[in-house]
């Protein structure tokens, strides 16, 4: 029904004890989906984080020209090459040619001309040249008005890159919203961008948790009010406390007593749900001397 790599993988998710998540995936019928719903149905774990163990290397970039800005990622197998000086000026070669032509999906992006060569092919040819895959992942392309301003920044040398566009404000306080998000991670920027089938399946889980935690019944919708407004306030950007304020300001007061407001938010974190290659030497050699 379920492995001990799923026991452990629901381990490494949800931070509960080996028979517990045993007992979670026994109670799913090994539905790991369901056994980390199990799991904070009945006090054992917190949420999932949204954000699985990164595996994939590379970078993230991101490029602006006036009211047009880009952010990409572009992967390879190892760190090292990462650091290549070649594969980082492939990047920042990528970035130029998503910034200067109107594209807006991958296919499209792949089908570019350069000198005579598709974008495609450049990926081709520096895997080639340096001897690992190279992966064109994702990229996103942004517009703002004249009244807008991009803020924009790169963590550990590209490992996270994030864009925002704010409105009515200095591009320091964009820049510093761009810091927050990608120290803070939230996965949306207001209340009203939650998909109304995600504050469901939320509310569900924690009304079973209220529940099972024994509380009054005519007390279950005050709690589970509270409970959500805290979910809200770890996901969404304008509701999580600001990191550089001291008096515990969220980012939206933040942005408000600036005059602002926020209008978009992009973050890329290399590897971001790319399951890493499980490497087995010993299968490796065989597979090698049985060829």
């Amino acid at each position: 029904m379920f492995s001990a790599k799923d026991v452990k993988d629901l381990r490494e998710k949800t931070g509960a004890g080996m028979m517990d998540c045993k007992k979670a995936l026994d109670a799913c019928q090994g539905d790991m989906d369901k056994a980390v719903d199990w799991l904070r149905e009945n006090g054992i774990a917190k949420a999932a984080k949204k954000e699985s163990r990164i595996a994939a290397e590379g970078l993230t970039k991101i490029a602006t020209d006036g009211n047009r800005a880009v952010i990409l990622e572009v992967n390879s197998e190892t760190d090292f090459v990462a650091k290549n000086e070649e594969f980082v000026k492939f990047v920042d070669q990528l970035a130029n040619i998503l910034l200067t032509n109107d594209v807006s999906t991958m296919d499209e992006a792949l089908a570019l001309s350069v000198d005579g060569q598709t974008v495609e092919e450049l990926v081709k040819n520096i895997t080639a040249k340096i001897g690992e895959k190279i992966s064109f992942r994702r990229f996103e392309k942004v517009e703002k008005n004249d009244g807008e301003v991009f803020g924009t920044y790169s963590h550990m040398g590209g490992k996270i890159g994030v864009l925002t566009v704010l409105k009515n404000v200095e591009e320091e306080v964009a820049k510093d919203v761009a810091m927050h998000v990608a120290a803070m991670s939230p996965s949306y920027v207001r209340i009203s961008d939650v998909p109304q089938e995600v504050t469901n399946h939320e509310s569900e889980v924690l009304r079973e948790q209220i529940l099972k935690e024994g509380k009054p019944a005519d007390r279950v919708d005050g709690i589970l009010k509270g409970k959500l407004n805290k979910f809200y306030q770890e996901i969404c950007l304008e509701e999580q406390i600001f990191i550089k304020a001291e008096n515990k300001e969220t980012v939206k007061a933040y942005v408000a007593s600036k005059g602002g407001e926020i209008v978009t938010m992009i973050r890329y974190k290399v590897g971001d749900g790319i399951e890493k290659r499980q490497e087995n030497f010993a299968e490796e050699v065989m597979n090698q001397i049985k060829g």
